[in-house]
């Protein structure tokens, strides 16, 4: 039982590491065809620009510790804005499941601030909150918050009536059968709502960083498409891309480790 116990594991783990080795196939055969199309003249490197440029102007930004700064700048922006907004969301959420009244009251209103064009309202939302590192957290926070009220809410609703029942025929209040029973059981949605909110974060940071900010990688994006400087340009969206993948891992780390004993 235990050998076909590590042949099952072995095997899974080969499965990985092939699934890894391919991803990083495919992505070095995208920037070998972005090289070769750039250095040919198919492509224009004026508009596109290419991979080599790219990588020298990222060495020459690192050397000159310029982009350390502005990465810490807005992965700060980016980390605040998801505890906040997942924060607030999910304690939204939890008293909307608890009142089921002021849910019902509520519900339409959200439903309405979730289509509005956050984006579109970031330079109102930059001047109330101050055209600092609060503004732009407060875009952040409202480009995420409702999708996360409202997602939790969901998925507190798909708990099994069943189990919630036999939770009531016990006695339980409602406090308890939230804390044993809702809570615990919705444990890998949240997570996996927080995954999501990531990315959202990142979208209203680099939006209030376009508008207001002198510094950070929307700045740097911001900044090379002024100047028509392409090659900043992809090295901020590189750079960008980087950080959200290592904190999407991070949180799929954390995940693991929560959930490893409910398994």
């Amino acid at each position: 039982m235990n050998e076909e116990c590590i042949k099952i594991q072995r095997a899974q783990r080969n499965k990985k590491i092939r699934f890894i080795c391919y991803q990083i196939l495919l992505f070095v055969l995208f920037l070998g065809l972005w090289e070769l199309l750039a250095s040919t003249g198919i492509i224009n490197t004026f508009l596109f620009s290419k991979p080599s440029a790219v990588f020298k102007l990222l060495i020459k930004y690192i050397k000159g510790n310029q982009l350390m700064h502005h990465v810490y700048i807005s992965v700060y922006e980016t980390i605040l804005g998801i505890i906040i907004g997942s924060s607030l969301g999910i304690i939204i959420a939890s008293i909307l499941w608890y009142f089921e009244t002021l849910s019902q009251i509520m519900k339409p209103f959200l439903n309405i601030l979730n289509s509005l064009p956050k984006t579109a309202l970031a330079p109102i939302m930059i001047i109330w909150a101050g055209t600092n590192v609060k503004g732009i957290v407060v875009v952040a926070i409202s480009i995420l918050i409702v999708i996360t009220i409202l997602s939790t809410y969901q998925h507190y609703l798909n708990v099994d009536k069943e189990k919630i029942k036999m939770m009531q025929s016990f006695k339980a209040t409602k406090l308890q059968i939230f804390l044993k029973l809702i809570f615990p059981s919705n444990l890998g949605n949240l997570l996996s709502v927080v995954k999501i909110n990531i990315g959202m974060s990142w979208v209203g940071v680099i939006v209030g960083e376009f508008l207001v900010s002198r510094e950070g990688l929307g700045y740097l994006i911001m900044y090379g498409g002024q100047v028509f400087k392409l090659d900043l340009v992809m090295m901020g969206v590189f750079v960008l891309a980087i950080c959200a993948f290592l904190m999407y891992v991070v949180v799929e780390q954390i995940e693991k480790i929560l959930l490893k004993g409910r398994n």
